[in-house]
């Protein structure tokens, strides 16, 4: 597969949000079809690797919705989204703050253990089963606009996760990725049974 080549089609799918900050990266070397490195704040480009020796042995769909998915997971990572443990990271990082000016180190150690564990919960948070499903959902959404219809984009990505594991030389499929599976299923109308409603990822 000639990488640059698909580059350009993959930057075609990509939407614009995902554009602006994620960069196709061709990586021969490495074991995986499709790889990015969790996100950190400070990191304004968010690059996808793709071993494209690999990657050409997936179906163009299938390619389609891995990117996607993949996008969607980066573009969905926020750490400064106002929620409480970025409140509570904020006030614990003034707080750390002030204290120090004050040279009061037991107040610094309270406040900077205050964010060290929010900033954690943030951390875990994004990278939980939850936060891949609603990249699933995300990225089907998007290939809507591309052209696929639901149930054809969640066949494809259920598709392309199941190709991806044996490619990669996996025994089976993950916790999370058969989490994944399952709701693909229920999307597409494979199977009756999906992700509870309450389910939440500890």
């Amino acid at each position: 597969m000639e990488s640059k080549i698909e580059i350009r089609r993959l930057l075609d799918v990509m939407p614009a949000s995902g554009r602006m900050t994620s960069k196709i990266v061709s990586k021969p070397e490495q074991p995986k079809v499709i790889d990015a490195a969790f996100p950190l704040p400070w990191n304004q480009e968010r690059p996808i690797y793709i071993n494209f020796d690999l990657w050409g042995r997936l179906s163009k769909p299938q390619r389609d919705l891995l990117l996607l998915q993949k996008v969607a997971w980066l573009t969905g990572v926020k750490w400064f989204k106002p929620d409480i443990y970025q409140g509570v990271a904020l006030a614990g990082f003034i707080g750390a703050l002030v204290e120090s000016t004050q040279s009061d180190f037991v107040g610094v150690a309270v406040g900077g253990g205050l964010s060290a564990i929010a900033l954690t919960r943030i951390w875990r948070k994004n990278k939980s089963p939850e936060s891949l499903i609603n990249a699933d959902l995300a990225a089907i959404k998007v290939a809507q606009r591309r052209g696929y219809s639901e149930i054809e984009a969640a066949q494809h990505l259920l598709a392309a996760i199941e190709t991806v594991s044996k490619i990669e030389g996996n025994s089976g499929l993950n916790f999370t990725d058969l989490i994944r599976c399952q709701n693909l299923r229920a999307i597409a109308g494979l199977s009756p049974i999906g992700v509870p409603e309450n389910y939440e990822t500890r």
